[in-house]
């Protein structure tokens, strides 16, 4: 299996915006880290037990389809972020969960296998950003930072795109989950979009499916941002196409990227 990116499904993405989310296959790990089809998979994760230098080929592939190279974060979870032109002047990758830029030059990257990967862009194509939110991000506002700070940098209306994901049917929570976010509602009108976005378990008290993509909507709704596309994809229903903690436990990661031409 050769190296096959997923194009994002992004009807009003800028064409001064360029933006790809790899895919398992195309690359050199072995297993765990392999393609799930007796084929070299494209780990990008350096964090994750894989062999560094087999991770380094695999960056190296994946920036062949870029413009530059990426800007790679330590991701904790958290609501922070950095500026990507920052990022690649550096020697470590920052802590955050997010990266902005405003120029050409430098490639927003979020690396997820299972969390949620945004990617945003104005209209004018002045500014674009990457988030990753898995829950706790999510809950804590890592997706109105990453906004935020893109109109801070000049950014006008912004459209979003949400990546591939752990999806409604297969991500099982417990009630403390819901109940986080059900109280980081802004009215109750949101705490009922919130409850919605949350299927009781058959059979199993105090747990739920939760709706990630939809989460993810109300609260990118809070901030205006209403142009949203994707949230079709399935980590852990697509074993042939996604890497995903949930299903495997150990195992690799995919990145999603977005840059100004």
């Amino acid at each position: 299996m050769g190296f096959d990116p997923l194009a994002p499904d992004w009807p009003d993405l800028p064409p001064k915006v360029g933006a790809l989310a790899s895919t398992r296959g195309g690359g050199a790990s072995g297993p765990p880290y392999d393609d799930g089809q007796g084929g070299g998979g494209l780990n990008l994760g350096d964090h994750v037990g894989d062999d560094a230098a087999t991770v380094a080929r695999n960056r190296a592939r994946l920036a062949q389809a870029l413009p530059a190279g990426p800007a790679w974060l330590s991701q904790v979870h958290g609501v922070a972020v950095a500026d990507a032109a920052a990022v690649l002047r550096g020697d470590a990758a920052p802590v955050a969960d997010a990266s902005i830029a405003s120029a050409p030059g430098a490639v927003c990257a979020v690396m997820t296998a299972d969390c949620l990967p945004v990617l945003f862009a104005d209209l004018e194509g002045k500014v674009v950003g990457a988030a990753h939110a898995g829950w706790r991000g999510l809950a804590a506002g890592v997706l109105g930072q990453t906004v935020a700070a893109m109109r801070a940098a000049g950014a006008g209306d912004i459209t979003a795109w949400l990546g591939a994901a752990i999806g409604p049917a297969h991500f099982e929570v417990g009630a403390e989950v819901l109940d986080c976010f059900v109280a980081g509602a802004r009215d109750g009108a949101e705490a009922g979009r919130v409850r919605a976005a949350f299927a009781p378990v058959p059979g199993r008290a105090d747990k739920y499916f939760a709706d990630i993509y939809a989460l993810a909507r109300i609260f990118l709704a809070r901030e205006g941002v209403t142009r949203v596309w994707g949230g079709t994809h399935c980590t852990v229903a697509e074993r042939a196409r996604f890497y995903s903690y949930r299903r495997d436990g150990v195992t690799g990661r995919q990145a999603s990227l977005v840059w100004l031409r």
